[in-house]
């Protein structure tokens, strides 16, 4: 588990959606935890993250402005595996509060 916390900015949040940019220096992570909403990732940079999820851990690579949704429940910490700053906007839709 990564000492170094990934940084939120939340941009918008009003009652259908909250707008986060999650920032991760080389190495840093999230945190593990369980999305409580439906959301969509748009990343602003490419590169590779890795997922430590229930099942294991894997690494997924993303392109600049190629978007992805997944629905609540799903549970994991994201690292950046990169040598590099990573960023993502992650959207969740707030509909089901």
């Amino acid at each position: 588990m990564s000492e170094i916390k990934a940084v939120p900015t939340v941009m918008i949040e009003d009652e259908r959606v909250r707008v986060t940019e999650w920032r991760f220096a080389p190495g840093a992570a999230t945190g593990y935890h369980v999305h409580e909403h439906d959301y969509v990732v748009v990343p602003i940079t490419a590169g590779t993250l890795r997922l430590v999820e229930p099942d294991g851990t894997r690494d997924t690579e993303l392109a600049v402005g190629v978007p992805y949704n997944r629905p609540r429940g799903v549970a994991h910490d994201v690292i950046n595996a990169n040598d590099y700053e990573f960023a993502f906007i992650e959207i969740e839709l707030l509909e089901n509060r």
